[in-house]
């Protein structure tokens, strides 16, 4: 592929300020998050209604469809990525995953259940078009080493937050008035909105289509925002050149196997999550909205993170990555203990012999448990990111990213655990969440010396 060519206009932007383009990428990318999260908060709570506009499915059935669904979604951009930067480019890969997007939303706003499966084909197609190679334009619109690159992540990092913010919302309200058919038609025009906003402004980054800035850095961030993670920090330098390939290569299987759990236990977000927030939330909402609550604490809490360890840093106090990654699997297994205590509040209050699952307990349990998963999210995810990017060797670093992707794909597919939810009680599902989540954070305790070792300086 071409080098990046730069004009002096381009280039003065790049060291000075942000270039026009990252704007318009941060709305492509908002309003296409926003179209991807109003189909995701509504789908569980869809395939389960019994009102007559969905399929009254049963727990398992609709586990296992999503599960199977996320699975491919957090896969495809494997696919999606390769496409593009070996035979079509960036921007053209970005317009065909949308229009397959808008396509997969309109097919949802039609009842019967073969649209349903050509409706979330068709989302995957588009989401592994769209995603890695919307984040990629974005390194690309920056020469290398712009001291600007990563803050325009993190500035990208939060269209996807915001428009994943206002998709509940507005899905709650446009369900609530006029039922879920409509409800993802307006997910349609979201992305319709994307395509336009990439197509009229296409000027302002077509010097980024051709161009080929994929240094290990621009790697991992691509891939961070991809799955929608945080972008990775700022980096230290390594000195981990010393250390055997095998030593490295088996301290990422570690870091998989760990992020494998981690959204395994996390992506209960779509479902099990949700389903507590429709029928055991004492509010006046459905649990559409819980799914406004994480990327709400995601852009509450990135900054103040980010900032908190630059001040740890400038101390000489700032743990090391996997020491991070711990205390990011302690904060999830303690957000679904605050779930578990929550449940078995509810289910003590329930009368003698009457049903374990009706109860009701107060928003403010959901909301604290957000908080607390949010901040394991952010400890854990960009962390894991990082690490590929830094610590794999040079040669298998493609190979190592693409494992980062598996693993992702994996913990979604083993988000089927959901189907757990009306066997067990709720609060029996919970603490099997927190516990899962905190025999990692153990076992990953008993490797940092190792791993440590693995990957000096990180």
């Amino acid at each position: 592929m071409a080098a990046i060519t730069i004009d002096s206009t381009t280039e003065t932007h790049a060291l000075n300020k942000h270039p026009k383009g990252l704007y318009v990428l941060f709305a492509t990318e908002m309003w296409e998050r926003f179209s991807f999260y109003t189909m995701l908060a509504m789908f569980a709570l869809y395939m389960r209604d019994t009102t007559g506009q969905g399929f009254a499915w049963s727990v398992d059935n609709t586990q296992a469809l999503v599960s199977n669904y996320l699975m491919f979604v957090y896969a495809s951009p494997l696919v999606g990525g390769w496409i593009a930067d070996k035979k079509i480019g960036y921007r053209k890969a970005v317009m065909i995953g949308g229009f397959f997007f808008m396509a997969g939303h309109l097919l949802l706003s039609f009842r019967t259940i073969g649209i349903v499966y050509a409706a979330l084909a068709c989302l995957v197609i588009g989401n592994g078009f769209f995603k890695p190679n919307v984040s990629t334009l974005v390194g690309n619109l920056y020469s290398e080493g712009s001291h600007l690159k990563d803050r325009a992540y993190n500035i990208f990092y939060m269209g996807i937050n915001v428009g994943a913010f206002l998709a509940p919302v507005v899905a709650e309200v446009v369900k609530g008035r006029f039922g879920f058919h409509v409800a993802f038609a307006v997910a349609a025009g979201g992305m319709a909105i994307s395509v336009f906003i990439l197509w009229k402004f296409k000027k302002h980054i077509e010097a980024a289509d051709n161009a080929a800035s994929r240094g290990p850095k621009t790697l991992a961030n691509t891939a961070a925002v991809a799955v929608d993670a945080p972008p990775a920090n700022a980096s230290r330098q390594q000195a981990i050149d010393a250390v055997p390939d095998w030593k490295r290569v088996g301290a990422l299987i570690v870091i998989f196997l760990i992020v494998i759990v981690f959204w395994m236990v996390f992506h209960q977000n779509g479902t099990t999550i949700t389903y507590w927030g429709n029928d055991n939330t004492d509010w006046k909402v459905s649990g559409i909205i819980s799914n406004a609550i994480n990327p709400g604490w995601v852009i509450l809490l990135t900054f103040p993170l980010i900032a908190f360890w630059r001040w740890l840093d400038k101390k000489g106090l700032e743990p090391s990555t996997p020491t991070k990654m711990v205390f990011g699997m302690v904060m999830t297994a303690l957000a679904f203990f605050v779930f578990f205590i929550a449940a078995k509040i509810g289910e003590a209050s329930v009368t003698p012999g009457g049903d374990p699952y009706a109860f009701k307990m107060s928003p403010l349990w959901l909301l604290g448990a957000y908080g607390v998963l949010t901040a394991g999210e952010l400890m854990l995810s960009p962390m894991g990111l990082s690490l590929v990017s830094k610590v794999a060797p040079i040669r298998m670093r493609g190979l190592m990213m693409g494992g980062w992707f598996v693993a992702t794909a994996i913990g979604n597919k083993l988000t089927q655990i959901g189907q757990l939810w009306d066997d067990w009680l709720h609060s029996t599902f919970w603490i099997f969440c927190s516990a899962c989540a905190l025999v990692m954070a153990f076992v990953l305790l008993l490797l940092l010396r190792p791993l440590k070792k693995a990957m000096p300086g990180v």
